[in-house]
């Protein structure tokens, strides 16, 4: 891909089918199967039918997985993605005690949560040289701080979940809400491998300067990318309705951003920028979900499950870093040289 000032972006490496049973993500998916047998052996009860039933209430976080990688890719980060779903579900509340209709109501939830990403994109697309991190906890606390204001410090927002009955619907034991997250994935993976957008966003990910030089619009893909991890951010909001009974300003979406950063990075996400896929994340994403509902049906406290999801960031930070660690050990050297007798 050549930018504006002529100079050549390269294209997303191809992987053989070889490489890719070889590579993290071919891991990943026999780690996921080892979920599903070890959650059959754990618990009888950890059938499709059982898996489908609890899916829901933890499936929903993958929506925001995969602008997520988005962001990191590019060597940023947005930690403002739970309070955003707050505040997206606290509008469609409004919506929907207003006596709008489905359609409306639905434009006033990803509508906030588009708002919501726009704005992180704005701030740091305007002053470059702010922190993500800084910007997106600044964010962060604003967002959830309106929901708290007009829902009530310690009061939970109230609604009429059966305006939300599609989104709650099933197809067979398949909740809609599996098939709306392939849909997504599907096309955040085209977007990502086989456009300019998603070439872009790994040049931006590994050299920032030369992504400036080569005539990318820096800026303009970072607007993009933070503004769709806000709308995901309210599709994840409105799907979590149809679980909940109501809104509670404290606890609605509240550590989604670590939960979602997690799936990214054991999926083999690199935190630095300029590497993964989303094939990887989705995989992970769905390996955590399973794993959370092999260990709940046999009563494994939460905090538990959280400490071993974490244990699995970790090494999967590790094994990532071991990886680089050796690629650049074998690019240093060099070959031999030959002379002649």
């Amino acid at each position: 891909m050549a930018g504006k000032s002529g100079r050549t972006i390269s294209a997303v490496p191809v992987r053989s089918w070889k490489k890719l049973i070889l590579s993290w993500e071919g891991a990943l998916v026999v780690i996921f199967i080892a979920v599903l047998i070890a959650g059959r052996i754990m618990s009888p009860s950890f059938n499709l039918n059982s898996v489908m039933f609890m899916m829901p209430q933890y499936l929903s976080q993958l929506f925001i997985v995969f602008p997520m990688a988005f962001v990191l890719i590019m060597g940023e980060i947005d930690i403002s993605v739970g309070s955003i779903a707050c505040l997206s579900a606290t509008t469609a509340c409004l919506a929907a005690n207003a006596g709008l209709p489905l359609p409306l109501m639905i434009l006033v939830c990803l509508g906030t949560g588009l708002a919501c990403g726009a704005l992180n994109g704005f701030v740091l697309t305007v002053w470059p040289e702010l922190p993500p991190m800084i910007v997106t906890l600044g964010t962060q606390i604003i967002f959830r701080g309106i929901s708290e204001v007009v829902i009530g410090a310690g009061s939970s927002l109230k609604y009429d979940s059966d305006n939300l009955s599609p989104f709650a619907a099933t197809a067979g034991p398949v909740p809609v809400v599996f098939f709306a997250v392939v849909v997504v994935a599907v096309l955040f993976m085209i977007l990502l491998s086989k456009t300019t957008f998603g070439r872009r966003l790994y040049a931006i990910g590994s050299n920032r300067t030369a992504a400036k030089y080569a005539g990318i619009g820096v800026n303009r893909v970072r607007f993009i990318v933070y503004a769709l991890a806000g709308l995901m951010a309210a599709l994840c909001a409105l799907f979590l309705l149809t679980q909940i009974p109501a809104v509670k300003s404290d606890e609605f979406g509240k550590g989604f951003e670590m939960n979602v950063i997690a799936m990214c990075v054991f999926g083999g996400i690199a935190t630095t920028g300029g590497k993964g896929n989303l094939f990887g994340a989705f995989i992970a994403g769905m390996t955590i979900v399973c794993m959370r509902i092999a260990l709940g049906l046999i009563n494994v406290n939460d905090n538990v499950i959280t400490i071993v999801i974490g244990v699995l960031l970790i090494v999967s930070v590790l094994i990532s870093g071991i990886s680089r660690f050796k690629g650049k050990g074998k690019a240093k050297k060099k070959p031999k040289s030959v002379t002649a007798d």
